[in-house]
């Protein structure tokens, strides 16, 4: 009996070791491709997916390695020139070419879970830069698991000399960050199960004893 309790305790021990390992970061970087924008929304097109680090254990891999995109939701305020804010929704989309050892196909899907900023900073140049963040939640593709992420973030900067942003631009870079966790309520099955095993354990010393 007492080898079939610390089975089940290992079975159920594995996963949360395995959550923890994917507690992780995902960094993608991309770079180039056009930024067009309305008060419909902010898109991206035609970008390179240049980085990928830290996606199942492959660790930094750079190069020509497929592409992002993203569209936002709706203006909501301000203006395309000197700084506005989008609604969520939209979608963002990482597709890999199969190089390096990632998979040939879609390895993010999500959508902005909240407001979009468009900043505008004048540097001391004179010159325009803006940015654009916002959060995201989605879904990253690992071999045939799919791992529901939350909290992610995505930051775009580009240069438009010292004119304003007109409707559209080509891009320099951009960066997004996966902070991979596990969802509350699967940690919550698993500590409910231990919590049992634990009490299975109690109640059999009990009525063993002389």
């Amino acid at each position: 009996m007492r080898r079939v309790l610390l089975m089940a305790l290992l079975a159920l021990a594995l996963p949360v070791a395995l959550f923890a390992d994917s507690s992780s970061q995902v960094d993608f970087g991309n770079s180039g491709g056009t930024l067009a924008g309305t008060n419909a929304g902010m898109t991206l097109t035609g970008s390179t997916l240049v980085l990928v680090n830290g996606y199942d254990g492959l660790g930094m891999i750079t190069g020509d390695l497929g592409t992002l995109a993203f569209s936002t939701g709706a203006l909501t305020s301000g203006n395309l020139q000197t700084g506005a804010t989008f609604a969520g929704g939209g979608s963002f989309t990482v597709t890999a070419n199969g190089t390096n050892g990632l998979p040939n196909g879609v390895i993010f899907q999500g959508t902005f879970s909240g407001a979009v900023q468009w900043q505008l900073f004048t540097l001391s140049n004179g010159t325009h830069d803006y940015t654009l963040t916002g959060p995201l939640t989605g879904t990253l593709i690992v071999g045939n698991q799919t791992i529901q992420v939350n909290g992610l973030t995505v930051q775009l900067t580009i240069n438009t000399g010292k004119d304003y942003f007109n409707g559209w631009t080509s891009i320099a870079s951009g960066n997004t960050n996966l902070v991979v966790s596990p969802e509350p309520g699967t940690l919550g099955l698993l500590g409910t199960g231990l919590v049992g095993i634990a009490g299975l354990v109690r109640y059999r010393r009990k009525i063993n004893r002389p």
